[in-house]
């Protein structure tokens, strides 16, 4: 063999593995758009991938997921919405509440997405039903604006000599009409005093605990909002300062410190979320996937933040407790 013709069949043996990868398929990809940032929502990523995982999805080898964090800032959410659109992506999963999932419904009718909200999804316009979505969208109503009441109620079960408790709204969020009516109601039954305070920046969450403190109200619920999950540590800090009991929606706020919080496994909900973005990646479409309810609550009690309030946890409550930190 001529070297010439030698070198020519090493060159096309090393290249051909080369040109077989370029014809490869590219892998699909996830748009993930999220009202709050990277840190506050990591555990709730690693339950989202954890789902995909079940399908056989896995970040980085089989699938791409691209982030697009508001960081509580909502109007930036179309703009981001419209970018993963324009990407294109194989699913736009919208995580965080309410401001991302309408954000991603105007930014496309085609394109399948997965939603995490709080509210009902039909009275939206995100589905036609919750059985039968009918549309590009579904995803999981984790019922936390609706659970305003239950948390007022432990929360005066646990400072039952407070006449006066606080609540905590975000009047920008789209459930704040029916939870100010729900805990209104609730405070009506059982008799109790209840101060409405109301935020919607870093500003006028300091200026509600300084209204608790001159007020000398004696407890604060921490409604359900999106924004106040991506100020957990400001308000856990500042509960912590003015020594308030608070209440609040998610786990992870008892866990960073807080008192007492009673809703969804926010994890569970997020590895539901991955499991059905799986499940569209491999054919299944959004219309026909029901939209999901969780059926299990959780109670969590932080018994080193009770004893730093000087505050003795009543036995009946600790018993029906699911965690208690230590």
């Amino acid at each position: 063999m001529k070297r010439r013709e030698f070198i020519a069949l090493i060159g096309g043996t090393v290249a051909w593995p080369l040109a077989a990868r370029a014809q490869q398929p590219a892998l699909p990809v996830i748009g993930f758009l999220n009202s709050g940032s990277a840190d506050t929502y990591s555990d709730r990523v690693v339950a989202f991938r954890e789902g995909l995982s079940e399908l056989g999805y896995v970040e980085g080898q089989t699938v791409t997921v691209e982030y697009r964090w508001a960081l509580g800032q909502y109007d930036r959410l179309a703009g981001l919405a419209a970018e993963l659109v324009r990407r294109p992506v194989s699913v736009l999963v919208a995580t965080g509440g309410e401001p991302a999932a309408l954000a991603a419904k105007v930014a496309t009718s085609t394109i399948p997405i997965v939603f995490a909200i709080g509210g009902d999804p039909v009275k939206l316009g995100l589905v036609a039903s919750y059985n039968r979505p009918g549309g590009n969208a579904t995803g999981t109503n984790i019922l936390a604006g609706t659970l305003e009441a239950k948390r007022l109620g432990l929360l005066h079960e646990l400072v039952p000599q407070t006449s006066a408790i606080g609540v905590l709204l975000n009047p920008n969020y789209q459930l704040y009409d029916s939870q100010l009516s729900d805990v209104q109601e609730a405070a009506q039954t059982i008799r109790l005093q209840l101060h409405v305070l109301r935020a919607n920046t870093d500003r006028e969450i300091e200026a509600a605990f300084e209204t608790l403190a001159q007020q000398r109200i004696g407890a604060l619920a921490v409604a359900a909002s999106p924004f106040f999950d991506t100020r957990r540590e400001t308000l856990v800090s500042l509960s912590a300062r003015y020594s308030v009991p608070t209440m609040y929606q998610f786990r992870e706020f008892a866990a960073a410190g807080g008192l007492m919080s009673y809703g969804v496994s926010i994890r569970h909900v997020y590895r539901q979320i991955g499991v059905y973005t799986g499940r569209i990646l491999k054919g299944a479409r959004p219309a026909d996937l029901p939209v999901v309810q969780p059926t299990k609550f959780e109670l969590v009690i932080n018994l080193k933040t009770a004893r730093t309030l000087d505050l003795e946890i009543p036995a009946t409550l600790l018993a029906r407790a699911d965690e208690v930190i230590e």
